[in-house]
């Protein structure tokens, strides 16, 4: 199409519009728009509705940066019709791309200043290809009925931090960190940088930036301060570009320096532009805040009078990187409400969180954008930039259709960080382009970075309360196990036990094969089968285990699901015999999710290689299964009380070692002393035996017959006491004699020294078992009093003697001797004695000695009945 002459004057110079008839204007095949000084419509011409596609009536009355183009209220456009007005002389020709017009548009912009007011001429110079195929990705959707799901990794495996692209209003230069030779630059730096006729690839960056801010980035390379997202911010006046304020910001990364530079506004308020008053009396408010609750609503409230986004929301991960809207801020008229939604964790993928963790703040003007490629030196190579911490990098076709599908033009996300870690977001949606000056973006994250802060007062005042009652409980538990020597025990038995620890409602503890459980709990044959789970599942050197959907892992636990939904385990010892167990009930639940989130990813197509989900209608689930989850710092304090336990299971082991071997010594000195004393009683018989031989011996060399008779009862006493170490040799026991073998033995010794004609008939109770003491007593005795009736009672050809000896009750012995002569005669026990007397004065001392007593009677015979 060839311009008019009117046409081609626009390009040249400012045409006297006003001088114009409106059908004239009308004519004119470029838009021509008439402003006021606030930059509402007061008149435009057919060419202007065919390019906006309004009609005339439809805009006049409208303001034109702001409601019409909002693509053009950026420093870049609407600051110079600003800026002119303030002058006095409005005067402007510059390029400007129009995102969508509703295809992308490059044309050349005439602001002018007119006798009654302002005007704008859109003079194009060429349609664009569409920088992300919006045709192709409906083409797609159009296919979803026979679209088969793909893998949802590939959107985590989407290369979002080298787009290869920058959004338009800012311009990036790239160089070497050791030369600051530049390597790369995007395609619309002359934006900024005027054009000498000189490569720009190539040159060093002093010969294009100011000397004072290359030495800054030289400085802070040196003392290697400018990368891991550390940054210099600068307001740059550029050689050429007089009166110009340009917001540089410097980093270093990936084996490059990165420069990126905007125009800035002429007055912070013409884009309001946040104060540092502003900033202050944020934070006096959200430091007021007492619950998170109330801290994320001052938050977004604040935020979004800072930054004039139609909605901003807080948004929290939880422990699977779900996200939840915490809180929300919004223009009446906002159409969709996300408060107390979910959204599954796929819709801001890992590499996304990633990014997050280490590029705080993003924001994006104009989501329909035409992207600038990234132009780098033949000599630089093919390598991509890597523009992780570049705040202009362009959004991935995934991302960008996702805000198609949400509804979202302009937006914002600042990193919400608490304790070093990926916290949540404060992101800011806006239904149309939307710019933020940079000092209100300095804002708005410092803002953000005070909500991380007054999360961590918040939650770690209500930890910290939290954690306090559990160590008690555990200080109190551990002071149990101290004092004694079964874990066990002390942990399920007392005051306190394992069930006052962490919400539980049912506990157990499994020491080998052995189960005890409090509470609510799966049975012990299940507690086995879970523990026997548990040592095949967790590595080797893995001590602790929990989860709150115990069934999700082992399907076998939805038998018990109702007691058992949340599961914390920690073993004791590396052996794995010892394992603590805790149990948390399912609590079923509602959940609201912002679409369904088990709709399958689906391919896309072109540029976009899978389609995020387009619903984010609310989407109710029904929650079974689940327990509350186990916090982290509750895993780390049962396994500082499963190492506690370890040292109590450590001593047991090592006194039963010791007790074990203490056992065994005793037992090797026991043997040592059975041996010992059977051997000493043998020698003592032998020696007895030889003593009582000696006697008989020396009996018969004498001829005197008392002499005789006192050898002979001495040899016969000695023999009795021989006759008992001889029993105490042959037991089994050292410490017992078997008292009728012993007696029986005697008095077959008895009768054969007392010569032919003598015998004693023994009855004796088998396995009569005495002590040492009472049988050498009672043996002393049987030998007195058998050697009397032999002595006293029979004839001169020779007497029988009857003994008996039996159990008389618990721990008693009965011992009769009977002799069958004429019996005692009357007055006997206080006649003289026949003999030396001797004989009863031992019988009296022996019976004194075992605290027994002696009967004496004549049946008809004397009989003598002792019970021991």
């Amino acid at each position: 199409m060839s311009p008019t002459p009117l046409s081609s004057s626009l390009h040249d110079g400012i045409v006297d519009l006003e001088a114009l008839s409106p059908d004239t204007i009308d004519d004119i095949e470029v838009a021509i728009l008439g402003l006021d000084a606030a930059g509402t419509i007061r008149a435009c011409n057919e060419a202007a509705s065919a390019l906006t596609g309004l009609s005339a009536s439809a805009m006049i009355g409208r303001h034109y940066f702001r409601e019409i183009a909002p693509s053009t209220n950026v420093p870049g456009f609407h600051g110079r019709f600003l800026a002119g007005i303030r002058k006095g002389r409005l005067d402007e020709a510059f390029e400007f791309v129009f995102g969508r017009v509703p295809q992308p548009l490059r044309a050349r912009i005439r602001l002018a200043q007119g006798r009654d007011g302002y005007w704008l001429a859109i003079v194009p110079l060429g349609m664009l290809a569409q920088g992300q195929s919006r045709e192709a990705v409906r083409a797609a959707i159009g296919r979803r009925a026979r679209a088969e799901p793909v893998d949802p990794m590939l959107c985590e495996r989407e290369p979002i931090h080298i787009p290869g692209a920058l959004q338009p209003n800012a311009v990036m230069v790239a160089a070497d960190p050791v030369s600051l030779v530049i390597q790369a630059h995007s395609a619309n730096v002359l934006d900024v940088l005027v054009d000498d006729g000189v490569p720009l690839a190539g040159r060093a960056l002093e010969d294009v930036l100011p000397t004072a801010f290359v030495g800054q980035i030289r400085a802070r390379l040196a003392s290697q301060t400018l990368d891991g997202g550390r940054s210099i911010r600068r307001v740059l006046r550029l050689p050429g570009r007089d009166g110009l304020s340009y917001y540089a910001v410097a980093h270093a990364h990936a084996s490059r320096v990165i420069v990126e530079m905007e125009l800035a506004p002429e007055l912070p308020e013409d884009f309001g532009g946040a104060s540092q008053i502003d900033t202050e009396l944020a934070v006096t408010r959200l430091r007021a805040a007492e619950t998170l609750n109330g801290a994320a609503r001052i938050a977004a409230l604040e935020i979004r009078a800072l930054t004039g986004f139609e909605c901003i929301l807080v948004y929290r991960f939880d422990a699977d990187w779900n996200g939840e809207a915490l809180a929300e801020d919004k223009v009446p008229d906002w159409s969709r409400a996300l408060l107390g939604l979910r959204f599954p964790a796929s819709d801001i993928p890992a590499q996304a969180r990633a990014l997050y963790t280490k590029a705080r703040s993003r924001f994006v003007i104009d989501r329909d954008c035409v992207p600038v490629p990234i132009v780098a030196a033949p000599e630089a190579g093919n390598a991509p930039i890597d523009l992780t911490f570049a705040q202009h990098r362009t959004l991935s076709p995934i991302h960008l259709e996702y805000q198609r599908n949400l509804g979202v033009n302009g937006s914002m996300s600042i990193s919400i960080m608490v304790e070093g870690k990926l916290w949540g977001l404060m992101i800011g949606h806006h239904r149309q382009p939307h710019y933020v000056a940079p000092e209100t973006r300095a804002a708005a994250t410092v803002l953000t970075d005070a909500f991380a802060m007054r999360v961590q007062e918040i939650e770690g005042r209500r930890l910290w309360a939290e954690r306090q009652a559990h160590l008690d409980t555990e200080g109190r538990l551990v002071r149990e196990l101290t004092r004694s020597e079964n874990f066990v025990t002390s942990l399920t038995a007392g005051s306190v036990t394992l069930l006052d620890l962490f919400g539980a409602t049912g506990a157990g503890i499994v020491s080998g094969r052995t189960v005890t459980l409090l509470g609510r709990a799966p049975s012990e044959v299940e507690v086995r089968a879970i523990a026997d789970w548990l040592r095949q599942t967790l590595p080797a050197g893995t001590m602790s285990y929990a989860t709150h959907a115990f069934a999700a892992v082992y399907p076998e636990a939805a038998a018990y699901q109702g007691p058992a939904s949340g599961l914390l385990g920690t073993f004791v010892d590396a052996s794995r015999e010892h394992l603590l167990l805790w149990f948390r009930p399912e609590v079923p639940s509602t959940v609201t999710w912002g679409g369904d989130p088990r709709k399958p990813v689906l391919a896309g197509c072109g540029p976009v290689a899978v389609l995020p989900r387009r619903s984010f209608e609310r989407w109710v689930e029904e929650r079974t299964g689940f327990a509350a989850p186990w916090p982290e710092w509750q895993v780390s304090l049962a396994t500082a009380l499963a190492q506690a336990v370890e040292g109590v299971v450590l001593r047991q082991r090592r006194k039963i070692d010791e007790l074990t071997g203490l056992l065994a010594d005793k037992e090797k000195l026991l043997i040592q002393k059975d041996l010992l004393t059977r051997e000493i009683d043998h020698r003592v018989k032998n020696s007895l035996q030889i003593v009582s031989a000696f006697l008989q011996m020396q009996r018969r060399q004498i001829s005197d017959p008392d002499a005789r008779q006192a050898f002979a009862e001495t040899s016969a006493r000695v023999m009795s006491v021989a006759r008992v170490h001889d029993s105490l040799y042959q037991a089994e026991s050292v410490e017992e004699v078997d008292l009728g073998q012993t007696i029986e033995n005697l008095c077959s010794d008895l009768a054969g020294m007392a010569g032919d004609g003598h015998a004693v008939d023994l009855v004796a109770e088998p396995g009569l078992m005495v002590p040492y003491r009472k049988a050498v007593a009672l043996s002393l005795i049987a030998t007195e009093l058998v050697t009397n009736a032999f002595k006293y009672a029979g004839s001169p050809d020779g007497g029988r003697v009857a003994v008996t000896v039996s159990a008389g009750g618990a721990g008693v012995v009965r011992m009769r001797i009977c002799d069958d002569g004429q019996g005692l005669p009357e007055g006997w026990a206080d006649a003289k004695p026949q003999g030396t007397g001797l004989g009863m004065k031992l019988i009296r001392a022996m019976l004194d000695q075992i605290n027994a007593r002696i009967e004496v009677a004549n049946a008809p015979g004397a009989c003598f009945t002792i019970t021991a």
